[in-house]
C-alpha cells in the first residue's frame, strides 16, 4: 500500500483528477489517497494558497500527485510549485514530449525529455525594487556547483536508464559567463564519466530554433530553470500542447508529479478538459513507486484511445462526441482488454 498526497486542483482539475485517479485505482496497485487543499479554493477557505496540513501530509507521504492550480496574482503570495520544489528539494522537473500517433503535428519523431534544474537559477525569489518610487528592480539568478552537478548526473542517469543516446546541455554562458559559464563548465566535466551517451551542447536561442525545424536531433535535454521553464513548453506545442504533457518533480527522498497546463476556468464543469496529462502523471507516479508493470498498462491503453480518436475530447478529435469522463472511461475499458 502506499501513500499519496492528492491535490485535485483548482478549475478543471477535480474532474480530470478524478479519472486520472480511476485509472491508477483500476491498475490493481493499492493506493491511500490522502486528500489535501492547495490553490484559489485553498486561499478562499484558509487565507492561504498552501496550507499548513496540505505540506504536513506530503512530508509524511514523500509522493503528492497534483492537478492544476490557478495562479494567485499580486505582491504577497509566492508560487506554489515553486515553493514546494524548494522546501522538498525538488531539484530535478522531468518533462516528456513525444509524438502521439493519432494526433495531428507538424513531426512525426518527436521524442524529447526537458530536465530542469528546479531549484535555483532566476526563480530563487530574489528580487527587489532598487527605487522608492520602485521603477527600477532587480533579479537575481542563483547558479552552484552542487545543484548543477545533481541535475546534471540526473540528466545523464536518466539516459543510461531509458535507453537513451544523447544528452543536450542548453545555456547562455557566451553572455552570462559565470552563472551559465559555471554550469556549462560542470556539464563539460561530467559528460566524460558517461562514454555510452553523446553529449553536445546549444546556445539557449539556437536550441530553440533548432527544436522548431529538426526536433528529432534532440533526445534528452538538460538546463536550468528559467530556460527550462519555456523549452518544455515549447516542445509541447511540437507535439499537440500541454494537454498531453506530463511533469515531475523529482528530489532524493520526495516526489510531485503534476499537471503542466492551466486550470483553465473557461471549460470548468462542461466535461471537455483533456485528461490525458495527468493520466500520463499518474503512469510516471506509477513507475517511480516501482509499479513498471502497471505504468505500461496505463500507457499502452492512453495511447490505444487516442489512435482510435473515437472517445477522445474534442481538442484531439473536433468531430468526437465524448468528454473527460468519457474518455477516461475508455481508457480503462483498453486497459480491461490488455
Amino acid at each position: 500500500m502506499y501513500n499519496v498526497t492528492l491535490i485535485k486542483g483548482d478549475g478543471i482539475g477535480p474532474s480530470i483528477m478524478e479519472e486520472a485517479v480511476k485509472v491508477i485505482d483500476a491498475t490493481g496497485v493499492q493506493i491511500n489517497w490522502e486528500e489535501a487543499e492547495a490553490g484559489m479554493g485553498a486561499y478562499e477557505k484558509y487565507g492561504t494558497p498552501i496550507p499548513d496540513e496540505t505540506v504536513a501530509s506530503f512530508t509524511r507521504n514523500r509522493v503528492a500527485f497534483k492537478g492544476p492550480l490557478t495562479t494567485l496574482s499580486g505582491g504577497g503570495f509566492r508560487s506554489i510549485n515553486v515553493v514546494l520544489r524548494q522546501k522538498f528539494n525538488l531539484y530535478a522537473n522531468v518533462r516528456p514530449a513525444r509524438i502521439w500517433p493519432g494526433v495531428n503535428t507538424r513531426f512525426e519523431d518527436v521524442d524529447i525529455v526537458v530536465v530542469r534544474e528546479n531549484t535555483q537559477g532566476l526563480y530563487c525569489g530574489l528580487e527587489h525594487y532598487l527605487t522608492p518610487e520602485k521603477d527600477i528592480a532587480e533579479s537575481l539568478a542563483v547558479v552552484t556547483r552542487d545543484a548543477s552537478e545533481k541535475i546534471i548526473r540526473y540528466a545523464f542517469e536518466y539516459a543510461v536508464d531509458n535507453n537513451r543516446k544523447k544528452v543536450t546541455v542548453c545555456h547562455k554562458a557566451n553572455i552570462l559567463k559565470f552563472t551559465q559559464g559555471l554550469f556549462l563548465d560542470v556539464a563539460r566535466e561530467i559528460a566524460p564519466s558517461y562514454p555510452s551517451i553523446e553529449f553536445d551542447e546549444k546556445i539557449i536561442d539556437a536550441a530553440c530554433m533548432h527544436m522548431v525545424m529538426n526536433p528529432s536531433q534532440f533526445d534528452v535535454v538538460v538546463t536550468t530553470n528559467l530556460f527550462g521553464d519555456i523549452l518544455s513548453d515549447l516542445t509541447a506545442g511540437l507535439v499537440g500542447g500541454l494537454g498531453l504533457i506530463p511533469g515531475a518533480n523529482i528530489g532524493a527522498d520526495a516526489a510531485l508529479f503534476e499537471a503542466v497546463h492551466g486550470s483553465a476556468p473557461d471549460i470548468t464543469g462542461k466535461n471537455l478538459a483533456n485528461p490525458t496529462a495527468v493520466i500520463m502523471v499518474g503512469a510516471m507516479m506509477l513507475k517511480h513507486l516501482g509499479e513498471d508493470a502497471a505504468s505500461d498498462r496505463v500507457e499502452r491503453a492512453v495511447k490505444k484511445v487516442i489512435f482510435d480518436g473515437t472517445f477522445v475530447t474534442p481538442d484531439l478529435n473536433p468531430n468526437s462526441r465524448a468528454g473527460t469522463t468519457e474518455m477516461g472511461q475508455a481508457i480503462r475499458d483498453a486497459m480491461a482488454l490488455g
